[in-house]
């Protein structure tokens, strides 16, 4: 019988996955459509892992016993049917990297908040000295770190491309912070696909698993109401009590899980605005769950530094305030940034559509966008939606430009918000690249 395994891709999440099973016995293959990283075509050189980028070889492929895809890769690739068709298993790296650990995993998911959570949970372990690895969609490879390192738990971000391709993935805490439309031109232009795919984290937990949801998700509620789900369930709410979980009540997240009440001064910690006080007490209730001590997560919260380009104060110039919130690449993220300041904003939004629905920020524009500077290549859909509600609108391809014409519009106690409600492919590399770019353009004002 065939030990073969075939990775496609040969990124991080690819070559992690590679290295492990080569760990495991297995006579591994990698094969990368696009030109691999000189880093990671080194590791794979010197492990002496067989392996071919710029191309697929169908014959290299379709003999495999087990296939473990990168996320970015759809199902709908003719070489992904292929291997389907033949019914080849069809695995993701998280799926694969859980087979071969037996550390805890506290998987956190959801359309907006991932990496703010992930991380936040994170440094809540890390201080209280647990041993913790922080893998998934964010930072080292997951299954390179099962096949080199020896941690407790692991946080995981988990995307729904993830979630699409597990079968016992299973994790003791997940995580599911909100679902609103994003990605849907990898689901058919289906929600509820989108919708089942997040579900996914909760598909095989047992009944001494933990399940944290936002309650006031309607989407998330009304899936509760229909689907059975073993694991205990603690909510989070912005607007109400919770019987278990966590609530924000005015400036207090108060907890009450196993009737030991927990209570936190939201205004005191470093993250800012409604979706982090969402994200703040999902990280507080997985930290509960796994035992770490209140006194220690209060004092670990203080100390929190969010990743770049998620609401990032850049700087301050003549009273302006300039923000990168790069990484709010839907519609649902740029809700929240626009929430988080009561001052006067100018918005600089735009990029690769994904079938946006504009009409969720549309009362939030009106009472607190002075102007819209899109920067993209496809300004239509943007502009037809707010020049009617929006006093001046800016079209640009240049990130430069589009900070120039912000800081002519904004006066002193405004707001230039960099919230694109879209990707960044027109014009950048990634988010990343968008949200550094925009860094440097503000930097050359005050030059």
């Amino acid at each position: 019988m065939s030990n073969k395994l075939v990775i496609l891709g040969g990124g991080e999440s690819g070559v992690g996955a590679a290295i492990l099973g080569q760990s495991k016995g297995y006579d591994v293959f990698l094969s990368d459509g696009g030109k691999i990283q000189e880093k990671y075509r080194q590791e794979l050189v010197d492990r002496n892992i067989s392996f071919e980028d710029e191309q697929h070889t169908q014959s290299l492929i379709l003999d495999a016993a087990l296939v473990v895809k990168s996320p970015g890769i759809p199902d709908t690739s003719p070489l992904v049917v292929a291997l389907a068709e033949r019914n080849i298993p069809i695995v993701s790296e998280i799926e694969f990297a859980s087979r071969y650990t037996d550390a805890k995993l506290v998987a956190i998911t959801g359309s907006n908040g991932k990496t703010t959570t992930t991380l936040l949970t994170y440094h809540l372990f890390k201080q209280a000295g647990y041993n913790v690895g922080l893998a998934g969609n964010i930072g080292e490879s997951f299954a390179w770190q099962v096949a080199e390192k020896n941690f407790d738990y692991y946080i995981l971000e988990i995307s729904s491309f993830q979630l699409d391709n597990i079968d016992s993935f299973r994790p003791d805490v997940a995580v599911l912070l909100n679902i609103t439309p994003d990605h849907l031109d990898r689901y058919g232009y289906s929600f509820q696909n989108y919708t089942d795919s997040k579900f996914n984290i909760v598909r095989n937990q047992k009944a001494e698993d933990h399940f944290i949801y936002f309650e006031d998700s309607e989407v998330i509620a009304k899936e509760l109401a229909d689907r059975i789900i073993p694991s205990q369930k603690l909510a989070v709410s912005l607007t109400h009590a919770v019987a278990h979980g966590m609530r924000l009540n005015g400036d207090e997240l108060i907890s009450n899980y196993k009737n030991s009440t927990f209570t936190q001064n939201y205004p005191a910690l470093p993250i800012k605005g409604p979706h982090n006080a969402v994200n703040a007490m999902a990280a507080i209730l997985a930290a509960q769950v796994a035992g770490i001590e209140n006194s220690k997560i209060a004092e670990a919260l203080l100390t929190f530094e969010n990743a770049p380009h998620r609401l990032e104060k850049v700087a301050e110039i003549a009273g302006v305030t300039y923000i990168n919130d790069s990484k709010a690449t839907n519609v649902d993220s740029v809700f929240y940034a626009l929430g988080s300041f009561s001052e006067p904003i100018v918005l600089i939004a735009g990029g690769v559509d994904k079938g946006n629905d504009y009409s969720q920020i549309e009362e939030l524009v009106k009472a607190k966008v002075k102007g819209l500077v899109i920067l993209s290549t496809k300004h239509e859909k943007l502009k037809d939606y707010f020049e009617e509600i929006v006093p001046r609108i800016h079209i640009s391809q240049d990130v430069n430009d589009a900070v120039r014409q912000a800081q002519q519009w904004a006066v002193s106690g405004d707001i230039v918000l960099l919230s694109p409600a879209c990707a960044s492919f027109d014009l950048f590399r990634n988010y990343e690249d968008r949200g550094n770019k925009f860094k440097e353009a503000v930097g050359n004002l005050i030059q």
